[in-house]
């Protein structure tokens, strides 16, 4: 048997490729939209990729399965389940797929979404026990995949009740020695506390995952399921992604290349509405184009630009280097966006020296935040971290609210005499605050800086903080 896993950090997603080495097949899991990956793995292993099966329909980004029949003959597979908008060889709880030496058996695994399913695998040129066990969200590394992405607290109810059912009888009873490897992984916000390694087993799982140990008792398990208190605020497009998944992701083509742009035809496009989206690191965006949102290249790129941009609008880019462009697209593409209209060619050198309007964004050491805090009664500091962060300690008398939720609150925020007031945004190191001041920036707020070092400095200078429990 041949096996391969591919990481995207930016998403937190594991996909997969399981090949025969008698018959040079190969089977592609929970594919990510740029799918040459998986052919040029299979060409080098001399396989041809002949299945392909999403273990659920996903809401945190666009698949590729669609992809792959476009590209070649491939049979698309899913639990019997699953509502889906495009042709798939449907199969049922316990069916059996052989592919040479390697059988997958299809189980039915609900709780992180109705439809969920995992995979199987025995390597029988080995033996007939089963070696792996590809668990999508039924199962993650130290942490189970949140039920609740659905529908609000019934919805969520009823996808714990089932996860428990899910455990006791289909995941728990599989030998200890068998290997699990996950969909959502380090970095998904599908679950509150997976753990760094990206594979685990059953048997250090039944020992040491703490969302395990109150199984027995299925009203104690719900109860804890159901405790949603400090799991990461949900990206507004992810219900976005669900929907296209299931009615099957539209097919990329041929993707053109974004053309750099003329001061001119830059200037055009945002006059004709398009969004400046600026790809810099927060520290060169002190100077930035006016209006521009500032979403930083790195490994929770796709997270936040799918967090605060709209995807009705045309995209812009400013880059630090016209190698990052098809990075930034990639990552684009992978939450549904189409690919920007262009780049701006000879990015801000370019425009500050043809003499160009520059908006400036402060940006505040923890120190100068301090300072200011004894000195001005009226500052908001606007904490931008996830709820278990900000549970953990916070500045007192902040403000929270998730980068989750900043675009579609960010007038309420700014209503009331909030404009008035200046505001220093904070997060854990300083990228989040940055995108977030972005964007009251964007909303025609005239008085916002950003707090560069975050908590992580705040606290590292014994700067008092406080917490809900602290009374």
């Amino acid at each position: 048997m041949i096996f391969k896993q591919f990481y995207l950090e930016s998403l937190g997603h594991a996909s997969y490729l399981v090949g025969s080495e008698d018959t040079g097949e190969a089977l592609v899991l929970d594919v990510r939209r740029d799918v040459e990956t998986y052919f040029a793995e299979a060409r080098s292993q001399g396989l041809r990729i002949r299945y392909a099966c999403d273990t659920h329909q996903h809401n945190d980004y666009l698949s590729g399965i669609c992809e792959l029949p476009a590209r070649t003959d491939v049979q698309l597979l899913a639990g019997a389940r699953a509502e889906l908008g495009y042709p798939v060889r449907a199969m049922d709880d316990g069916e059996q797929l052989d592919m040479g030496e390697v059988r997958f058996e299809l189980l039915h695994t609900p709780g992180h979404t109705p439809e969920h399913v995992s995979l199987l695998v025995t390597d029988r040129s080995r033996g007939e026990e089963p070696a792996i066990l590809f668990s999508g969200g039924a199962l993650l590394v130290g942490d189970l995949a949140r039920p609740d992405l659905l529908g609000g607290e019934a919805e969520a109810r009823r996808g714990a009740e089932a996860f428990c059912d899910t455990l006791q009888r289909k995941i728990l009873p599989l030998p200890d020695f068998v290997e699990v490897y996950p969909t959502h992984v380090a970095g998904s916000l599908c679950g509150g506390h997976i753990g760094s390694r990206l594979s685990t087993t059953i048997g250090y799982e039944r020992r040491m995952n703490a969302m395990l140990s109150n199984l027995a008792s299925k009203d104690e398990f719900v109860g804890h399921c159901m405790d949603l208190t400090d799991l990461p605020a949900v990206p507004p497009y992810w219900p976005r992604m669900r929907r296209l998944n299931s009615e099957g992701p539209p097919l990329l083509g041929v993707l053109a290349d974004p053309p750099p742009l003329d001061l001119d035809a830059f200037e055009r496009a945002r006059e004709e509405g398009a969004v400046v989206l600026d790809c810099r690191a927060p520290e060169a965006f002190a100077a930035h184009i006016p209006g521009a949102i500032n979403v930083g290249i790195g490994s929770s790129f796709a997270t936040w630009a799918g967090s605060v941009l709209p995807y009705d609008q045309d995209l812009v880019l400013v880059l630090d280097r016209a190698e990052d462009l098809w990075e930034v697209c990639w990552q684009l593409l992978r939450i549904g966006y189409p690919l920007p209209k262009g780049w701006l060619g000879g990015g801000m050198l370019a425009w500050r020296t043809a003499g160009k309007p520059i908006e400036v964004l402060p940006q505040w050491t923890v120190h100068e935040l301090r300072r200011a805090l004894d000195r001005r009664d009226d500052l908001m500091v606007l904490d931008v971290r996830q709820p278990a962060e900000w549970s953990a300690g916070h500045i007192p008398g902040a403000v929270h609210l998730t980068g989750a939720e900043l675009t579609r609150r960010a007038d309420e925020l700014l209503a009331g005499g909030g404009r008035e007031r200046p505001i220093a945004v904070i997060c854990g190191s300083g990228f989040r605050s940055s995108v977030a001041a972005s964007v009251l920036k964007s909303h025609g707020h005239p008085d916002v800086a950003h707090v560069l070092g975050g908590m992580t400095g705040w606290q590292a200078e014994g700067f008092p903080t406080t917490a809900p429990d602290d009374g």
